[in-house]
């Protein structure tokens, strides 16, 4: 590949390709230029260090989960409950498709995130913002009961965490754990109704 027709896109998919094949210890920048067929100064020319793509292609991986959830939480105004519920399960389903799916690139990009708070912090700001239009939507409509949306928004993402935060990914492979899911919804909308 020449060097003019690098894009950081490109870079970013060429460093998910280099992490799930050595993983976040033994990957180099070298590995991604390789990779590519370039030098690696021009990867270092679209990022100034090896935290910086690392902390970009950790970035990349996580705003894949938030727009999908944008799609659901900017979507025609359903029901609150319905629209709660579909947001919750879409962030569970995809948490668990990656862990299942691709489970090499999921214990790296676990390792990342424990690298990256910044890039983790502007994640479950955009998530918790996300959960917080919805609360607000249902109180609107006269469906939800919250004072202050987004403390509520807070407190429904910290009761769902066990179908969210990568640290519970072995337990999303428990027969029970569908059923467990239902439960704790069922639990937060019925403490959010009007």
């Amino acid at each position: 590949m020449a060097a003019e027709t690098l894009t950081t896109e490109r870079i970013l998919e060429a460093t998910e390709e280099v992490l799930r094949r050595y993983g976040p210890a033994k990957a180099t920048v070298v590995d991604v230029a390789r990779v590519l067929g370039v030098s690696h100064g021009s990867v270092y020319r679209h990022f100034r260090t090896k935290a910086a793509l690392r902390e970009a292609v950790t970035a990349r991986w996580l705003s894949r989960t938030e727009v999908a959830l944008r799609q659901i939480t900017d979507a025609a105004p359903d029901p609150g409950p319905e629209k709660l519920r579909e947001w919750l399960l879409a962030l569970f389903d995809s948490k668990r498709h990656k862990a299942g799916d691709d489970p090499e690139l999921f214990a790296t990009f676990s390792v990342l995130i424990g690298e990256s708070s910044e890039v983790v912090d502007a994640h479950l700001t955009e998530l918790t913002g996300q959960l917080t239009r919805i609360v607000e939507q249902g109180v609107r409509a006269g469906e939800f009961t919250a004072a202050d949306p987004a403390s509520t928004a807070g407190a429904v993402f910290a009761a769902t965490a066990r179908f969210h935060d990568p640290s519970y990914a072995p337990e999303w492979r428990k027969p029970a754990i569908d059923a467990e899911f239902t439960a704790v919804c069922d639990l937060v909308l019925r403490g959010l109704r009007a």
